[in-house]
């Protein structure tokens, strides 16, 4: 056994250790397992927020796209702080509304606003439904991640399946607790090896980062600039619009319990503040990735990128902490979206009364979700790739609903909110895999989007207008 794969093995069994040390004894309900009691300070609940952020497709995702799609991967870089402004705006609402109706989910926030168990439920599937590849992709890219270094299939699927074991495990026992232990060691390591990779890599081949760049000027300029094709400038635009309406109206499902986990708006705020700062980080691996445009032959595999130019100027042992702290990436905003999809499940789709049983429920959920994730990844880890395509654009159609839930008093009722979702979700579908040329390079979400606006404006209008109506008609009566 090599020593890069001890470490890998060691990093995997640490994180697990650590999940089960954020909490001493299992939750007693399921508000404390979801939301950790909402009791967050602003430490833990910066490194939870973060957790959020930093997965798998950052870390190896975003060198990978910086080699195949040069400075069009940079539209990651301004949507999530867009988002964290709006939610400095909407999160002291939110947080108030959770907190004195008791949400844990977007199903129960939906639900309640607007009166509707059917739209509660429905925003539930849907976010199951979305969400569900996503946590695929961090099992798969788990065992990627051990396949790229070590040449193995055998230690890849092994990999997977001990790390999904304690996944399970300490999530069950710690809840949200573990999730935030473990995003300690994830967001310190992965910081530690982007800053040491930073400075090997462009030191190595290109005598530093200026190098980097001054090269690829004059080797591959084009890649220096967003040109047509795939990621052109519509692309880039749109993706970044449709991310930071995700992001900053809260339609990614698995964000609630990490802003329903603070001890009071106050923290929720001093992360919004700063946390944009920090996304800059984003940048490290991108600018790995460009070096690799000067080393690796075009049409090389972009998810082994960051890993493949590690193996190339650190020691064994070096590269061993590289695979932990992607391996890190995986395991710990898996365990955050587990939580978000069997919190989901209890509450708003199966809805059993007694508060016990929801927890088994709950519990039951975990299991099986992160059950059938492995077994996809392990026998057919793409038979749910194209649903992640709908994972932010999917999701997205549940802004409008959620904009509305954050006034005062909600404006609209539940049938227009219903009719637009529908509609929006059906024009996604559709341009995802039936007519997929019809909008050329704009982002999916957008059109279903604008589609879901448009058909929740008229229904409003019928709606007022068939009130009035009836309320004339009780005034002759």
């Amino acid at each position: 056994m090599t020593v890069t794969l001890v470490f890998t093995f060691a990093g995997i069994v640490l994180i697990g250790v650590l999940g089960f040390l954020g909490r001493r004894t299992p939750a007693a309900d399921l508000s404390e397992w979801v939301v950790g009691g909402r009791k967050f300070g602003a430490v833990t609940m910066w490194f939870l927020q973060a957790g959020e952020v930093f997965t798998t497709f950052t870390f190896l995702g975003m060198a990978g796209l910086a080699f195949s799609g040069g400075v069009a991967a940079m539209y990651s870089l301004p949507y999530v702080p867009i988002g964290y402004m709006v939610l400095f705006f909407l999160a002291k609402r939110l947080w108030s509304l959770g907190k004195e109706r008791g949400y844990l989910t977007q199903g129960d926030f939906l639900a309640d606003r607007f009166g509707s168990r059917f739209l509660g439920t429905l925003s539930a599937v849907l976010g199951v439904l979305f969400v569900l590849p996503y946590l695929q992709l961090q099992i798969t890219g788990l065992g990627l991640i051990v396949k790229l270094v070590t040449g193995n299939a055998a230690s890849s699927t092994l990999s997977m399946v001990v790390g999904c074991a304690l996944v399970v495990a300490f999530v069950l026992w710690a809840g949200l607790r573990g999730v935030a232990a473990t995003s300690y060691f994830k967001d310190v390591i992965m910081l530690i090896v982007l800053v040491v990779l930073l400075v090997a890599v462009p030191t190595h081949f290109a005598g530093g980062i200026s190098g980097v760049f001054h090269r690829i000027d004059q080797l591959h300029p084009q890649v220096l600039t967003v040109h047509a094709g795939s990621n052109d400038h519509t692309w880039f635009i749109t993706s970044m619009l449709v991310s930071a309406i995700g992001v900053g109206l809260m339609c990614l499902p698995h964000t609630w319990p990490a802003l329903m986990s603070a001890r009071d708006p106050k923290v929720l705020r001093r992360n919004y503040t700063w946390m944009p700062i920090y996304e800059l980080c984003l940048l490290l691996p991108m600018i790995i990735g460009f070096a690799a445009i000067l080393v690796l032959p075009k049409g090389s595999d972009s998810n082994g990128v960051l890993l493949n130019l590690s193996k190339d100027v650190l020691p064994g042992w070096a590269t061993g902490l590289v695979v932990v702290a992607a391996i890190a990436t995986a395991m710990v905003p898996a365990a955050g979206i587990l939580i978000g999809i069997s919190s989901l499940v209890a509450r708003n789709i199966v809805r059993v009364r007694r508060p016990r049983t929801q927890f088994w429920v709950n519990h039951g959920t975990v299991v099986l979700a992160c059950g059938l994730s492995l077994l996809l990844g392990i026998f057919r880890p793409d038979l749910l790739a194209n649903l992640l395509l709908l994972t932010y654009s999917g999701s997205v159609q549940l802004a409008p609903a959620n904009v509305l839930g954050f006034t005062r008093r909600v404006p609209i009722g539940k049938g227009p909110v219903l009719a637009g979702l529908i509609v929006g979700e059906i024009v996604v579908i559709w341009l995802t895999f039936v007519d997929t040329d019809l909008v050329g390079h704009v982002n999916v979400g957008l059109i279903g989007l604008a589609a879901n606006v448009v058909v929740l404006l008229v229904g409003a209008l019928i709606e007022r207008a068939t009130t009035s109506d009836r309320e004339a008609e009780a005034v002759r009566v």
